[in-house]
């Protein structure tokens, strides 16, 4: 019996960070939601349960117009993940700046892709 191929979790979760969390773009924020998730993806926040690629796609244009055009998401080294689950710790704030919030992402990734996401932010 042979090992699964295990995803490439790190592209998963950077290329989430930097083309759904950091694109301003609606339509490009929409095209990589629907690459990099499941047909109805869950986000859980500190203090919300997001369901659905539109409502996530929400959330993250407003916290860019919120932030302003110089905030960004960054990653923390590479994300490590096995099984089906996987985490990338982030930082953000504005570009060349101090870090206003840090976390980490934390996914449940089916067939590749991106079920279940969490959100933990770091106080």
């Amino acid at each position: 019996m042979s090992d699964p191929v295990e995803p490439d979790y790190d592209h998963i979760l950077r290329s989430n960070l930097e083309r759904v969390f950091n694109e301003r773009d609606p339509q490009r924020r929409a095209q990589a939601l629907a690459e990099l998730t499941v047909g109805n993806p869950v986000m859980f926040e500190p203090d919300a349960v997001v369901e659905g690629r539109d409502a996530i796609s929400a959330i993250a244009g407003r916290l860019l117009e919120r932030f302003g055009p110089d905030f960004a998401f960054v990653p923390d080294g590479r994300a490590a993940g096995h099984h089906g689950m996987a985490s990338l710790r982030w930082h953000a704030g504005p570009t060349g700046g101090e870090p206003v919030v840090s976390g980490i992402d934390t996914a449940e990734i089916l067939d590749g892709r991106i079920a279940r996401l969490w959100v933990l932010l770091d106080r």
